[in-house]
């Protein structure tokens, strides 16, 4: 039989094309599911939830976020080490817990400086849930909440015990390993989002809430509902569109981790790169899912419910996987219902979140026996739940 390739459809040229733009292939699937008749009404529908029910609080949460932590004070972990080892963990821990990847870095940085042990590490990366706290606070606060809660004690717990198994400055790399390139993103198609961004936040945030309240949009109008579909459709593509742009997405690392920030530094750029980031890879697992159940009549909920006892293992094996994409996929699923609390618990213990990228490139043997700490805990609280009935 002539494959695609020996007819000329795949050029090398092509194939080039998509391994170095490898973000534009979600805009592209998009596209093409608007083109297909029964996947359209899905698509849109899809896209439409992504942008009202994650995009827009997404937004709002991280804007809150960014401008209050700006007032708050970036300790030296040597400080507090000297001061008291016990609060140097505590203090990492809720670095980690905090939302998003900042805090964690913070510590990684400062682990290969000499200013924090290794017990900080195992504590952080414990602690951290991630770009994925953002999707969950933003729909399941009180969720959120506890699971913060839990990373901060258990990721305290455990840096603790390892800084008494372990020296000071275990695995901490030598001055030659501590090499690190600073890359400057362009973020020109960032700040042509910016005004768009403007004029929709807070019709969308009106939107988004009475959408929370169940309101009846067809009340206002015979049209009212469609056209709020094609609006949030709309906008969900402009924003993956947005992201896809943003950087070609040659590496793993560019396709499942946040941008790295611009110069000169900007919150409200870092909002927007965050939430293009969160909504690309949430909009992606949404597609993923509709298709699975509506198209290929796959039912991950029964499926989920038949093996629930592998959910919680799952879950760390994913949180193995550096950056923040799968991690995002998983917090989606439990969501939907699809997943239960003692599974997305392991995996926000497991997960490293984007913290895991330089931890790898500074001191890739304390980033790999990190990891592989953070499974035990997550395991062991995970599985606990699960027996409890969580």
């Amino acid at each position: 039989m002539t494959s695609i390739v020996q007819i000329g459809l795949i050029t090398p040229s092509s194939k080039r094309f998509v391994s170095q733009n490898k973000r534009l292939l979600l805009p592209l699937f998009l596209l093409v599911c608007f083109a297909v008749p029964s996947l359209r009404d899905v698509a849109i529908t899809t896209l439409s939830d992504a942008f009202f029910q994650v995009s827009v609080f997404v937004a709002a949460t991280l804007l809150i976020y960014y401008y209050a932590i700006e007032r708050l004070p970036q300790l030296e972990l040597s400080y507090l080490s000297a001061k008291s080892p016990a609060l140097e963990v505590f203090f990492a821990a809720l670095l980690g817990a905090l939302p998003g990847c900042g805090g964690a870095i913070i510590v990684v940085t400062q682990f290969t400086k000499g200013q924090a042990s290794f017990g900080a590490i195992v504590a952080v990366l414990t602690a951290t849930m991630g770009d994925a706290a953002f999707l969950l606070l933003a729909t399941r606060p009180s969720e959120g909440a506890v699971i913060m809660a839990i990373g901060l004690v258990v990721g305290t717990i455990c840096g603790a015990v390892v800084n008494t198994v372990h020296k000071h400055d275990f695995l901490r790399p030598s001055l030659k390993e501590q090499t690190r390139q600073v890359k400057i993103l362009p973020n020109r198609i960032i700040r042509v989002s910016k005004p768009v961004w403007m004029l929709a936040i807070f019709p969308s945030l009106i939107i988004a809430f009475l959408i929370a309240f169940n309101v009846d949009f067809n009340q206002f109008g015979k049209y009212t509902s469609t056209g709020i579909h094609f609006f949030g459709a709309g906008m969900a593509l402009f924003i993956v569109t947005v992201w896809a742009y943003s950087s070609k997405g040659e590496t793993y690392k560019q396709i499942t981790s946040e941008e790295d920030e611009c110069n000169p530094p900007s919150k409200v750029v870092k909002v927007l790169q965050d939430t293009h980031f969160v909504t690309a890879w949430v909009v992606a697992s949404f597609m993923l899912f509709e298709i699975l159940v509506n198209v290929a009549g796959f039912d991950l909920k029964t499926w989920f419910a038949h093996y629930a006892y592998l959910a919680p293992l799952i879950a760390v094996f994913i949180g193995f996987l550096p950056g923040c994409g799968p991690q995002i996929i998983v917090t989606t699923l439990y969501i939907q219902g699809i997943i239960p609390f003692s599974a997305l618990t392991a995996n926000a213990i497991s997960n490293d979140g984007d913290a895991l990228f330089p931890a790898i490139a500074l001191a890739p043997k304390a980033a790999i026996i990190a990891t592989l700490y953070t499974a035990l805990p997550a395991l062991g609280v995970g599985y606990g739940l699960y027996f409890i009935s969580y």
